[in-house]
C-alpha cells in the first residue's frame, strides 16, 4: 500500500489470549480452528533485530518485555510491532487509528504504540462494555470490557463529535423564554482572543485566566433574529447583541459579587450527550447480526468510530477484517474501504456476506498483492551500466560488508556480490533502492525466495558468531557514513 493514503484504521487483531476459538467460518459446516497462543519463533528474532535499526527505542522496549513478562508476550508485540510501522506509513497526517484489546496485552500495546506514533498522539483509551461478562473467578470482578486505543498520526486529526440520545427527560426541568427550554452556559472560554475579549461587558470582567467567547449563531435557535452580519462584530459588539436579542441570563448578585452573564444554551440546539471514552450502550453481537464469527464485533460499535474519525469518501482500513464488519460499516456510512485478513476461509466468509447484500456490488476480492507506486525512481536492472553504478553505491554504503553473514569481504571482487531483494519479486519486492542490499553470492543463494528477515531467521539458528559480527559491522557503517557527512 501507498504510503499517507488511509485516513482511519480499525483494527481487531488476535489478544494474546492463550485461547483457541473453534467456530463455523461461512457455514455449510466448516470449521476453522483460531489460535491466539503465541511462542517465540526465529522470524520473530529476526523482525525485533531489524527494528533496531528503525525504532531503538521501541528495540529496547521489546527486550524489556522478555524480561518482565514472558517470550510468548514479546513474540506477539514483535508480531504487532512490524505491522504498526507499516500501518503508521500508510495513515495520513490527519488519519487515526484505534486498536482493539482486552487485558490480556493492553497494557504492553500501549507504550508499543506510544514508541510507534509517539506519546503525544495518544487520544484516548476507550472502555467498551460488553454487556455479558467472562472469566467468571469467585476471586476477582468480573471481566466485562475490552479497550480501545485511539492514536492521531498527526496534531489535527479528523474529528466529528459523537453523540448519545438524551434520555426522555432531559431538560425537563429547565427554564423557559420565547425561544424554547434552556439552561445556563459559560460565556467565557480558554485564553485566547482578541483585546475585547478581556475587557468588561456591563462592568464585568471574564473569570480570571479566560476570555469572553460569545457564541456563533448556530448555537442558538433559528428563530433568534440575529443581525446579517453578526459573525463579522468584535466581541463586544457580539456581546451587545446576544444581550438585546435576551439569550444571555445574568446570574444574581450575592455578598461574594456576582451578576455574571452566561448565555442560555437551549435544549432545541443540542445534539445529544457527548459521548465520553466510556461506552455501555452497545450491546455484543447478537440475531440476524451474527455471522457465527469468533471475536465479531457489534455494527453499532463500529458505525460509531467511523463516523467520529473519518468524513465521506475516506478511505478506512482493517488489516485484520475478519467477517468484514469494519467494511460493511464503513460502506453504510458512505466512506471507501480495504479490508485484509490473512485467512482464506475468512475471505471466503466476507465473500459470501458481502455478495448477499445488494449495497455491496461494487466490490473486489484480491488475492494477489497490489504493487506499490509511490516509492519514486526505480532503477533499471536489466541496463547493465545502471546495475554496476547501483552496485558500487550499495558496496559503497555498506563498507563492503554482507548484509547476511555481516562478514567483510575485501579480497572478494565486487562482482561476486549479488544485488539482492530485501522482499523478493516473488512477494510482489520493488527494485527500489530502498528494497536492495548486496549480499555475498553464497549468501544469495542461500537466502533463494525467503524475505530478509526468514533468512535472518535461519542464520540466528546456527551462527553463534552473527549478533558479534553485526554490532561490528555496523559500527564500521555508520562511522564510515559519519565521516562522509551523511549521517549526524
Amino acid at each position: 500500500m501507498n504510503s499517507n493514503i488511509v485516513d482511519l484504521i480499525y483494527l481487531d487483531p488476535p489478544f494474546n489470549s492463550n485461547a483457541v476459538y473453534g467456530a463455523p467460518i461461512g457455514g455449510d459446516k466448516t470449521e476453522e480452528i483460531f489460535k491466539d497462543i503465541w511462542t517465540l519463533r526465529d522470524v520473530d528474532l529476526a523482525w525485533w533485530k531489524s527494528i533496531r535499526k528503525r525504532n531503538k527505542t521501541l528495540y529496547i522496549y521489546l527486550d524489556a518485555v522478555d524480561k518482565l513478562h514472558s517470550k510468548s508476550m514479546k513474540s506477539y508485540l514483535i508480531y504487532m510491532a512490524v505491522r504498526l510501522i507499516e500501518m503508521q506509513r500508510v495513515l495520513k497526517p490527519s488519519g487515526s487509528i484505534y486498536l482493539h484489546c482486552d487485558q490480556h496485552a493492553s497494557h504492553y500495546l500501549k507504550p508499543l504504540m506510544d514508541a510507534i506514533f509517539g506519546r503525544t498522539k495518544f487520544r484516548n483509551e476507550i472502555v467498551w462494555q460488553r454487556t455479558t461478562g467472562k472469566g467468571l473467578n469467585p476471586t476477582r470482578f468480573l471481566r466485562n470490557t475490552d479497550h480501545i486505543f485511539f492514536y492521531s498520526n498527526g496534531e489535527k486529526p479528523v474529528w466529528n463529535q459523537p453523540y448519545m440520545d438524551f434520555p426522555e427527560d432531559y431538560g425537563i426541568d429547565w427554564e423557559e423564554d420565547r425561544y424554547g427550554k434552556w439552561e445556563s452556559a459559560d460565556l467565557s472560554g480558554g485564553k485566547a482572543g482578541s483585546d475585547g475579549a478581556y475587557m468588561p461587558f456591563k462592568d464585568v470582567r471574564p473569570p480570571a485566566g479566560r476570555a469572553w467567547a460569545p457564541p456563533r449563531r448556530e448555537k442558538f435557535p433559528s428563530s433568534v433574529p440575529f443581525p446579517n452580519d453578526y459573525e463579522n462584530m468584535s466581541v463586544q459588539q457580539k456581546l451587545a447583541v446576544l444581550d438585546k436579542l435576551s439569550v444571555i441570563h445574568w446570574s444574581k448578585k450575592t455578598k461574594q459579587g456576582g451578576g455574571r452573564p452566561y448565555y442560555k444554551k437551549y435544549r432545541s440546539t443540542l445534539k445529544g450527550i457527548y459521548r465520553s471514552n466510556l461506552i455501555t450502550d452497545i450491546p455484543p453481537v447478537k440475531g440476524d447480526e451474527s455471522e457465527d464469527y469468533p471475536t465479531q464485533k457489534p455494527l453499532a460499535l463500529l458505525d460509531m468510530l467511523i463516523r467520529a474519525a473519518s468524513n465521506g469518501k475516506d478511505m478506512v482500513f482493517d488489516p485484520f477484517c475478519g467477517c468484514a464488519t469494519t467494511c460493511v460499516a464503513a460502506e453504510f456510512a458512505g466512506r471507501k474501504w480495504v479490508g485484509v485478513d490473512i485467512s482464506d476461509e475468512a475471505a471466503r466468509l466476507v465473500e459470501k456476506r458481502l455478495s448477499g447484500k445488494t449495497d455491496f456490488w461494487k466490490f473486489k476480492n484480491f488475492t494477489t498483492i497490489p504493487a506499490r507506486d509511490d516509492i519514486g525512481e526505480i532503477p533499471n536492472l536489466n541496463n547493465p551500466r545502471e546495475k554496476e553504478k547501483l552496485r558500487d553505491e550499495i558496496w559503497n554504503d555498506q563498507d563492503g560488508h554482507c548484509f547476511l553473514c555481516f562478514n567483510q569481504h575485501p579480497k572478494m571482487n565486487i562482482r561476486m556480490f549479488d544485488i539482492d531483494h530485501i522482499i523478493p519479486r516473488a512477494l510482489n519486492g520493488t527494485d527500489h533502492r530502498d528494497n536492495l542490499q548486496l549480499l555475498c553470492r553464497p549468501c544469495n543463494l542461500d537466502k533463494g525466495v525467503k524475505t530478509y528477515e526468514e533468512a535472518l531467521a535461519d542464520r540466528l539458528q546456527h551462527d553463534t558468531g552473527w549478533e558479534k559480527r553485526k554490532t561490528q559491522a555496523e559500527r564500521k557503517i555508520n562511522k564510515k557514513l559519519e565521516l562522509e557527512g551523511r549521517i549526524s
